[in-house]
C-alpha cells in the first residue's frame, strides 16, 4: 500500500506541479500543503480553502490548481 501511495503521489507530482517547485520532494509537498493551518469556508454553491498565505504563495497554488483542472476529462462536444 505503501509503494503504491508513494507512486502515485510522485506521478500526481510530476504532472501537476509547475516548473518552479517540480523539483519538491513528497515531503516539502506534505508538509507545504497538507501540514498547514487551513479551512473550507461553504458559501451557497460555493466552498473556499483559506490557507495562511506563508505557505505557499497564492499564484502557485493557482497555477497547482489549473494544472490539476486540466488533468480533468473534458465531455466530447455534442
Amino acid at each position: 500500500m505503501h509503494a503504491l501511495a508513494y507512486n502515485l503521489a510522485n506521478f500526481m507530482r510530476t504532472l501537476a506541479l509547475p516548473e518552479a517547485v517540480a523539483h519538491w520532494s513528497l515531503t516539502s509537498l506534505r508538509e507545504k500543503f497538507v501540514k498547514i493551518g487551513a479551512k473550507v469556508v461553504r458559501h451557497a454553491r460555493y466552498a473556499i480553502f483559506q490557507m495562511a498565505e506563508v505557505a505557499v504563495p497564492r499564484e502557485l497554488l493557482e497555477e497547482i490548481l489549473r494544472l490539476i483542472d486540466g488533468l480533468r476529462r473534458r465531455p466530447a462536444p455534442a
